[in-house]
């Protein structure tokens, strides 16, 4: 996938113009949010139960060279491969001689972000190998030719009289003058049309969710059953994934599946929540032939001794972007790589370099709504300022930039200069002010008032008020 990560403010800008994708943007807050909080009220444990999934992952990061052992060792015990890839070149390169070995024409695919991590469907496309997307939203964005924009609503940005449009322009053997008004009609036309391909698909790729070191298992969540017809339907079942989805045991694993769907959904379980262990046995039913996993790094490993290792322990529920005032706003194309969001926004420096994706750790408030939701408590924007000390200690910011921050910096180690400096402004702005209560636009601040009125200080500065009550907290501070 290219990425376009240095122009992210430019990608904000139109996002933000775009009245198609602020309309299906505004359904976020009350779908996914109000989901997420219901859920996580019905169940009294649910905190505790956060507490538990962060220390299950730091456990398994700190031995994770013994549980990817054990993995392995499981994997190979029922009949399985497990391969390792260092780079994205060497996992595509693994799949596609995986996928040469039964001559295979098409692959159904599960939602994947590894996949999207690798840019898999490119690569098969250029080896005559034709690679189709079952999830609906995966579907959507295919025939669209886009990225998806979430971690696991891929298509929440496409309206659904874009989706119909796709439909009647890739679907042309089909009645031009149908209607396709419904969501129905939309999802009924999709699973007629993908049914054949599950049938015809020679390999069958999927993500995971989790893999499962106890029993060499690979475990997907979905609602549609796609990740089911695409497992056991083809001679190959090809599960594609990255070194930190390991956990020690199914105990472990079911811990972490109760804060998943309530973080991402706001369900209790996903409608199918499935369990692969090895190709089919001769008491089997269904199942394929074959069961192989790729396991890649693409720099993961380097990451357990540094200071964002804690992002190893994402579980891919996406509730931090679901709740970011940045990414409600703009979207997740915007963020120009494969993952989108608070998550993103550490990942993607962490992946493609600080130099490249250097604005995505200055797309936050630091509300700190992500960190609250995280149901592994990852402290996202701590992580994010360190990418931002980082770029600005390897001068990737701009000067002017530098500079304020260098006056600033000055300012606050001469207390008496900083609290004079303070109340100048505040006098100076109050007045200025006073009519309006706020300003359309302010010299240094257009970053601000492009988009939004930057209020009028009222009253006294932070240190006067601080004084005033010789260093207590306020009620309710």
């Amino acid at each position: 996938m290219k990425t376009t990560t240095r122009q992210f403010k430019d990608n904000a800008r139109t996002a933000l113009a775009d009245t198609g994708l602020q309309s299906a943007l505004d359904k976020m807050e009350t779908g996914f949010v109000v989901n997420r909080a219901n859920a996580a009220a019905r169940l009294p444990e649910f905190e505790a139960l956060r507490d538990q999934g962060r220390d299950i992952k730091n456990h398994t990061l700190e031995h994770l060279d013994f549980y990817l052992e054990t993995f392995e060792a499981n994997v190979q015990k029922a009949g399985g491969h497990v391969h390792w890839a260092a780079t994205p070149e060497d996992a595509r390169q693994i799949i596609l001689d995986i996928c040469r070995s039964v001559d295979a024409k098409t692959v159904t695919k599960g939602k994947s972000m590894i996949a999207e991590e690798i840019g898999l469907n490119e690569f098969l496309e250029e080896n005559d190998i034709a690679p189709i997307e079952t999830d609906l939203g995966e579907y959507i964005i295919q025939l669209r030719n886009e990225p998806p924009s979430h971690i696991i609503a891929p298509a929440i940005h496409v309206l659904k009289e874009q989706v119909a449009d796709a439909f009647h322009e890739a679907h042309t053997d089909l009645d031009p003058g149908r209607s396709l008004e419904e969501p129905q009609a939309l999802l009924d036309e999709a699973r007629a049309i993908l049914r054949q391909k599950y049938l015809d698909a020679d390999v069958g790729i999927t993500g995971a969710n989790f893999l499962i070191a106890e029993t060499g298992s690979s475990v997907i969540v979905t609602n549609e059953g796609n990740g089911d017809l695409t497992q056991t339907l083809p001679k190959i079942h090809i599960a594609v994934a990255s070194l930190e989805k390991v956990v020690p045991t199914l105990e472990d694993a079911s811990a972490l599946l109760r804060l998943l769907a309530r973080s991402a959904t706001g369900q209790e379980f996903s409608s199918y929540t499935t369990f692969s262990t090895g190709p089919r046995r001769p008491e089997d039913p269904d199942g394929p032939e074959q069961y192989h996993v790729v396991l890649l790094d693409n720099g993961r490993a380097d990451l357990l001794g540094t200071e964002v290792r804690e992002v190893l322990r994402c579980i891919r529920c996406g509730a931090c972007m679901n709740h970011c005032p940045v990414y409600g706003a703009v979207g997740g194309h915007a963020y120009g790589w494969v993952y989108p969001g608070p998550i993103g926004s550490v990942l993607t420096p962490t992946l493609i370099g600080v130099e490249e994706a250097r604005h995505l750790p200055n797309a936050s408030t630091f509300c700190g709504r992500c960190e609250a939701v995280c149901p592994m408590r990852i402290p996202l924007p701590k992580l994010m300022r360190h990418y931002r000390e980082k770029a600005h200690e390897e001068k990737l910011t701009p000067a002017a930039e530098r500079a304020g921050l260098g006056l600033w910096a000055f300012a606050a180690r001469r207390p008496g200069l900083y609290r004079w400096a303070a109340g100048l402004v505040i006098r100076v702005l109050g007045a200025l002010g006073r009519r309006r209560g706020r300003f359309a636009s302010l010299p240094f601040a257009s970053g601000w008032t492009r988009y939004r009125d930057l209020p009028a200080p009222q009253g006294q500065t932070f240190q006067q008020q601080w004084a005033a009550r010789n260093g207590r907290r306020g009620r309710g501070a």
